[in-house]
């Protein structure tokens, strides 16, 4: 798409302005972390990028918001809502979303921003990434052996998720690569409901069973039990487990919420708490601003690392980037991988996506030592054009290839 020019000056112009989270600053140290409510940002001549081809790419952006309703009630009930008619209510809160935002980070700076980037809106399957991580804690800290383990050992007596023949074999691994083909129902959503298969929905509940491991299917009701088992390990709330890891030290807000369902409350050790979601499928998951998407986002980056404090450990993050045997381009959830450029051909084949309906997209690439945050682009393909063109910004000046 070719941008008006006049768009483009009008960006441009943006670029140059210092928002309310982020001053202009001398170049940060190699090791620079914001502190919370700061980012240092540089203008794209600061950064050595092409600010006619930056300015290109937010209005790029910009262009191509999603036109579904920003109402998120209804945009489901026009995509997920027409396919699931007989368990597709909603039992989670949802919102109405802004506009097409977003932020660029070069080497720590701030390169570029756009739109509303401090409202909270839903982030729909990002959550899975921050699902995946406190996982991953779990795991750090020994509560979880090892991601071979079944994960019908770590549940507490009398509970059934994992008991029946074709689920006892599940591992952490499957229900983390999306391979587990987890057969039941969680907070009244069954397992065949999340993108039914079948020509009639007489079918749908007799689909197909595939041994653990061997299947890869995206499917919220999966995630949904990896959740509850996360709970059961932690014995404690998920989103606090979150705010006390991970988000408090890399200095996000306190505005973020990790919503479960209405009806997905549980006791254990006599507390009652809320099972979370891994997404916005029936309402609830994370809902976040775009700051501390980007925070979020440079913790990965900077390879689970803040500040002197090794957050997450660099061999789950390797982990997690491993493609699956039942798929190539995805690694745990919601590791998206960039195998053999087929997703993103613009960006390079060792960058990651986390991915939420919307779409919400926080871009990581090691490679360029670049962070983005797209908020409510319309398409995939749109979104690798946006990376085109901001790689071809930092490319433009011959520091970066």
């Amino acid at each position: 798409m070719n941008v008006p020019a006049l768009s483009r000056r009008a960006v441009l112009a943006c670029l140059c302005i210092a928002g309310p989270l982020a001053a202009a600053a001398p170049a940060p140290p190699a090791e620079y972390y914001p502190p919370r409510h700061e980012w240092q940002r540089a203008t794209p001549k600061e950064a050595g990028l092409d600010a006619a081809r930056l300015a290109d790419a937010v209005a790029f952006a910009l262009a191509h918001d999603n036109p579904a309703p920003r109402d998120q009630s209804l945009a489901w009930a026009r995509s997920f809502g027409r396919s699931e008619p007989y368990f597709g209510g909603q039992i989670g809160p949802t919102s109405v979303r802004a506009p097409a935002n977003g932020l660029v980070i070069h080497r720590g700076r701030v390169v570029a921003e756009w739109g509303d980037t401090q409202q909270v809106d839903m982030a729909h399957s990002v959550t899975k990434t921050f699902l995946s991580t406190v996982v991953g804690l779990a795991w750090q800290k020994g509560l979880i052996r090892s991601t071979e383990d079944r994960v019908a050992r770590y549940m507490p007596a009398g509970a059934d998720l994992f008991a029946s023949p074709h689920n006892a074999p599940i591992t952490w691994e499957h229900l983390l690569r999306q391979t587990s083909d987890w057969q039941g129902t969680l907070w009244g959503k069954p397992d065949w409901a999340d993108r039914p298969e079948g020509e009639k929905p007489e079918d749908w509940p007799r689909r197909t069973l595939h041994e653990p491991g061997t299947h890869f299917k995206y499917n919220d009701v999966r995630v949904n039990v990896l959740a509850l088992a996360a709970l059961h390990v932690w014995r404690r709330p998920l989103p606090d487990v979150l705010r006390d890891e991970v988000m408090d030290p890399i200095g996000a807000s306190s505005r973020w919420r990790w919503s479960g369902y209405e009806n997905s409350w549980v006791d254990i050790d006599g507390r009652r708490m809320q099972s979370v979601s891994g997404g916005g499928h029936w309402g609830g998951g994370m809902f976040i601003d775009a700051w501390d998407l980007a925070r979020f986002g440079y913790l990965f980056l900077r390879n689970g690392r803040w500040a002197g404090r090794q957050i997450v450990s660099p061999e789950w993050i390797a982990k997690a980037r491993t493609p699956g045997a039942a798929n190539a381009e995805y690694g745990y959830c919601n590791w998206f991988l960039n195998t053999g450029r087929k997703s993103l051909p613009h960006a390079p084949e060792s960058s990651v996506t986390f991915r939420g309906n919307g779409q919400n997209i926080v871009y990581i690439d090691w490679e360029h030592d670049l962070v983005a945050v797209v908020r409510w682009i319309d398409t995939t393909d749109s979104l690798d054009h946006f990376i085109g063109r901001v790689l071809e910004a930092l490319a433009a000046n011959g520091r970066e290839r």
